[in-house]
């Protein structure tokens, strides 16, 4: 009996917790120059190189759609860079500003680097449409 019971739990469970799609809008690509990188992130890997799950895509000037599949629930953080160069990095002038176009979920407008809890979102069982501005 514990063992049905465990197992119809976990059925439950499964259908409960299903993964998400996460559709990013950014508005204004300046150029079509290079690519758009984008990566979503938890608080465990933000700020420390490549996200949960990350997408690669040639630079179209105006706006642009990047879409994440399978997401599951949880607190999430996403970021944008206009890698123009395709270098895969973020370049930065002399002084410490970036050369490139960045952005992050919830569009936060900070001196310095974004912080994941300025940037957080929540994905629980619906899709989530997010807009995000270089």
């Amino acid at each position: 009996m514990k063992k049905f019971t465990l197992t119809i739990a976990l059925l439950v469970s499964a259908f409960i917790a299903q993964a998400q799609t996460v559709t990013v809008t950014l508005d204004n690509v300046l150029n079509d120059k290079g690519n758009i990188i984008a990566a979503l992130h938890s608080a465990d890997t933000f700020m420390k190189g490549e996200g949960i799950k990350n997408a690669e895509v040639k630079a179209t000037k105006g706006v642009m759609t990047i879409t994440f599949e399978d997401v599951k629930p949880g607190e999430y953080a996403i970021m944008v860079l206009h890698d123009a160069n395709e270098n895969k990095r973020m370049d930065f002038q002399q002084n410490g500003m970036p050369l490139e176009n960045y952005g992050t979920s919830n569009n936060v407008m900070a001196m310095g680097p974004p912080q994941f809890k300025d940037a957080k979102f929540e994905v629980t069982d619906k899709d989530v449409d997010l807009n995000i501005k270089f």
